[in-house]
């Protein structure tokens, strides 16, 4: 085995340090571009409960053999599916998550991956000298679908903990600021049922979450308000705010002039929820907030990640007292507070 060989396989050879480790996070970009064609090649769909030969999957898919095998190894190669000889199936996480079976769907995700995020983070060391090449604000109606739907599956699991684990019991109204999809707040109202909601943001999006939630046939208890969340004058009458990956959008006075707004058209003893990826004083643990940063930088001129400690720094000082720090799911946190 040659030198270069050994230190390929992660060893060191008379102390000389591998470059495993560096030409493996080279390699992400490969697995993760695999991942969104076999998504949109409708591998996962084709193996739905149904495992299959390469010619059998080529057949469903339509495509040639070898491009179906290609495809097919590399899922494997990264656990995506499973091969038993000659036949694929689905691994546990791909039948769960991949092939729109089950309610948790995170192929909206993919998409906005492929489609939005892949070919902005080629831009990255550009949108890090000079700040991005285009803002989230700006998107065209096909795009802004995509980023909104997207963001809604990357969140599910969150918004569903923070619905079944925060306690709402003296909430009433909660106000949804930068809403998104309305989402949020679609999980609230659907596990508390004596709680109803605003959802505020731009009018673009605005339009996305009036029909998500009439599909839900929540519209009679779910408002929505276009506006930018900034500039225009909050809806009052609310006894609880959620800020749901809201402050990573911006900087850190704009996120105190938002919070200060926010507790203007509360009452004293009224709860905030800023759900987010809220890191350490450091801002590299938990991994994936230090590395989503990019993705901010990417779409917002402010966009970055903050830390618990710098987040009860805004808190005290516009009229909010902490409370508590809890997870949701995976990197994202919530922060409670009461209006003071």
């Amino acid at each position: 085995m040659t030198l270069a060989e050994n230190q390929h396989n992660g060893s060191a050879t008379d102390g000389v340090v591998s470059p495993a480790s560096i030409v493996g996070l080279l390699s992400g970009f490969r697995a993760a571009k695999f991942l969104m064609a076999a998504s949109e090649l409708g591998v996962f769909e084709a193996l739905a409960g149904a495992p299959a030969s390469i010619d059998v999957l080529a057949t469903r898919t339509g495509l040639t053999r070898r491009a179906a095998r290609i495809c097919a190894d590399a899922m494997v190669s990264v656990g995506m599916l499973e091969r038993d000889g000659d036949t694929y199936r689905n691994s546990a996480a791909a039948a769960a998550y991949l092939t729109g079976a089950t309610p948790v769907d995170l192929r909206p995700f993919i998409r906005f991956s492929d489609r939005f995020s892949y070919p902005a983070w080629t831009g990255l060391a550009q949108a890090l000298r000079h700040g991005p090449a285009r803002e989230i604000v700006a998107l065209d109606p096909e795009l802004q679908t995509i980023f909104s739907e997207g963001v809604e599956a990357l969140n599910a699991d969150a918004a569903a903990a923070l619905a079944a684990t925060v306690d709402f019991g003296a909430c009433r109204r909660l106000l949804d600021i930068g809403g998104g999809t309305g989402s949020w707040s679609i999980a609230v109202a659907g596990a508390r049922p004596h709680l109803t909601a605003t959802v505020v943001d731009l009018p673009q999006v605005a339009a996305i979450a009036r029909e998500r939630i009439a599909e839900r046939g929540l519209s009679g208890r779910i408002d929505v308000v276009g506006g930018d969340i900034l500039t225009a004058d909050l809806p009052a009458g609310h006894d609880c705010g959620l800020l749901a990956n809201v402050v990573h959008c911006f900087s850190p006075e704009d996120n105190q002039r938002l919070l200060a707004s926010v507790r203007r058209v509360v009452r004293p003893g009224a709860r905030l929820l800023l759900a987010d990826y809220w890191t350490d004083p450091t801002h590299t643990e938990p991994a994936v907030a230090a590395l989503m940063a990019g993705e901010f930088a990417l779409n917002s001129a402010d966009g970055d990640v903050y830390s618990l400690a710098e987040g009860r720094e805004w808190l005290a000082a516009t009229g909010w007292r902490f409370l508590t720090h809890d997870q949701l799911a995976g990197a994202k946190s919530v922060v409670v507070a009461e209006a003071r």
